[in-house]
């Protein structure tokens, strides 16, 4: 078993902690049991912090009404960093009218309509307009027809030179302690590979998304360095190697994806070491 360290002396030496939400703040059964002490602790202590997710699936307005629900009424709107937010400026600044068309859930649609672009569900892609789609969003693994809905999206990208845009790079989540479902990401990579075009990723691992917070931590504090700033998270290829491509410390919990007899044989295997490592992000408090 890995040495683990008390996440309460990691919170008190950075300045600001990002936070993976599936896995870290949260999993399957609800909220991981003892965060609201750790997120009481960061506001009591006047920590910075963000929740850095590759949930695509609703508004940021949305993500936070979620942890209200589960007590986190702290966890507000401009907390939630999500990877959706780097589709929308993409989507803002490339793809110049017309119709962008979306695998995922009505709700996940939130960032493509805030661009100001005409959005249909894949499924409603016909003959008719098919040569006014300038775009398509992976955005959330539910929401559509798999077998349909996919051979669509196969066929409209042979038949349409339109860029591809993966809003959330997971190819797995968990569902239960021992099982995971498919997300988006792996939906995306198999489309990529049949129609061989190369689709643009925002999400963890790629820097672009933490470039994003980082820019945003140095708006309000211009002071803050990539040292002062720590990333947990609970999957090694998203969380942990994304913080460390960026240059962040990085600590790997227990509480999600990894388990912790697995952790050593995976860091070995993938050479993605986490600069620290925790059971979880729980702050103990006495």
């Amino acid at each position: 078993m890995m040495k683990t360290v008390d996440f309460k002396i990691l919170a008190d030496r950075y300045k600001v902690i990002f936070f993976d939400s599936f896995g870290v703040i949260k999993n399957y059964g609800g909220l991981v049991p003892g965060m609201k002490d750790t997120f009481d602790y960061l506001e009591a202590n006047d920590k910075e912090y963000y929740i850095v997710t590759n949930d695509a699936s609703r508004s940021p307005q949305q993500l936070a009404q979620s942890f209200v629900k589960l007590g986190l009424d702290m966890i507000t709107p401009d907390k939630i960093i999500s990877s959706g937010m780097l589709a929308k400026d993409y989507l803002d600044l490339k793809v110049d009218g017309g119709i962008v068309a979306y695998l995922g859930t009505d709700d996940s649609a939130h960032y493509i309509e805030s661009a100001g672009l005409h959005t249909i569900p894949v499924r409603d892609i016909t003959e008719e307009n098919i040569n006014h789609v300038n775009g398509l969003v992976f955005m959330d693994d539910e929401g559509f027809d798999w077998f349909a809905d996919l051979n669509k999206a196969v066929n409209l990208l042979r038949k349409r030179n339109i860029p591809a845009i993966v809003a959330n790079t997971d190819f797995a989540y968990p569902v239960t302690m021992h099982n995971v479902a498919i997300a988006v990401g792996a939906l995306a990579n198999m489309i990529e590979h049949i129609v061989g075009k190369k689709f643009l990723h925002f999400g963890k691992p790629d820097s672009q998304m933490f470039m994003f917070a980082y820019d945003l931590v140095r708006a309000k504090n211009e002071n803050i360095s990539k040292k002062d700033i720590l990333m947990v998270g609970d999957t090694l290829h998203t969380d942990i190697l994304g913080g460390n491509k960026f240059g962040l410390d990085t600590v790997l919990v227990f509480s999600g994806n990894t388990l912790p007899e697995d952790a050593q044989t995976v860091i070995n295997a993938t050479g993605i070491v986490p600069t620290h490592v925790c059971q979880s992000a729980v702050v103990k408090v006495k």
